[in-house]
């Protein structure tokens, strides 16, 4: 009896172990994207925004890809520190932070070889991705680690820039920059002649233009928003559709070579070297800003006005 009563003891005991390991083994959650990002050292300042919108619980699904920006990237965007992230409009982080996330699992090994496959993000807002033998990118921003993963299922891939579903169309985009008022001019000048350029530039598109700043238009011999209403509109309108091409590219879709513009006349690109040079300039203008999002399209900023 005392054998038996020992062999029951034993039994019972291990029976209640491995009951208790059964149960520890299920309720233990798994970490999720949350938890990457509030372990990883580059990003401090996307968890202080994930934190800040409020939208930590949309992010443990397990069956999401999130292209995460580095703390570099959301300085790059103007969000200096946690402060200035806290600072913003909650609503208008949650939106811009949904729209780094896909509502899928997509490693990447099932992105196609392509320009700008559409992509819709948890906002609504569609974004453009695009491999290529430079990598993948998503609206221009460069992924630099790929398929980190979480615990749970959900994929990490980390990119070099904060994306913005931007709602003004070009026109509306260039006049909420002073550094493009005399642009801004132009097109507008330009809109009382013949070619109606207003309309073009804020039409669906999709366009990519080559916006020279104030100070290009300067040293083109246009030394004042003045001087552009003085000129010619069908002029105007000449070299403003020749910064113009009928397409969607960003700077990780440029490649070496002519390129067609709205205007018919074709513009010489160095990809290597991220210029653009117009059939009469005899230097080539230097892009000196990428990727700015329009609704209609995207802008690049350029150092000299180029001539057709």
């Amino acid at each position: 009896m005392k054998s038996l009563k020992l062999v029951l003891f034993v039994a019972f005991g291990l029976f209640s172990f491995l009951s208790c390991s059964d149960d520890d083994d299920t309720t233990t959650e798994k970490k999720t994207i949350v938890d990457v990002v509030v372990n990883g050292a580059d990003f401090t300042l996307l968890e202080a925004a994930v934190l800040h919108a409020g939208i930590a619980d949309a992010l443990k699904n397990p069956n999401i890809t999130v292209f995460a920006p580095t703390d570099a990237a959301f300085k790059a965007a103007g969000f200096a520190n946690e402060a200035a992230i806290k600072a913003a409009d909650k609503a208008a982080v949650a939106n811009i932070l949904t729209y780094h996330v896909v509502n899928a699992l997509v490693p990447a090994s099932a992105i196609a070889t392509k320009d700008n496959e559409v992509v819709t993000m948890l906002s609504g807002g569609k974004a453009y991705v695009t491999k290529n033998a430079g990598g993948v990118s998503v609206n221009g921003a460069k992924v630099t680690s790929a398929d980190v993963k979480a615990e749970n299922g959900a994929i990490i891939h980390v990119i070099d820039a904060v994306l913005i579903n931007e709602t003004k169309n070009i026109v509306a985009l260039a006049q909420s920059n002073p550094n493009l008022s005399f642009l801004v001019a132009a097109v507008l000048r330009a809109n009382e002649g013949s070619t109606k350029v207003v309309d073009i530039l804020s039409s669906a598109g999709p366009f990519t233009v080559f916006a020279p700043t104030n100070d290009a238009f300067k040293a083109a011999g246009f030394a004042t928003e003045a001087a552009i209403r003085a000129a010619a509109p069908n002029d105007l309108a000449a070299i403003l559709t020749y910064h113009v091409v009928a397409a969607r590219v960003y700077s990780t879709n440029l490649t070496t070579g002519n390129v067609a513009t709205a205007n018919g006349a074709s513009v010489a690109i160095n990809a290597a070297n991220a210029t653009v040079k117009g059939t009469k300039n005899t230097t080539p203008s230097k892009i000196v800003a990428v990727n700015i999002p329009a609704s209609n399209g995207v802008v690049h900023l350029i150092d000299s006005v180029l001539l057709p």
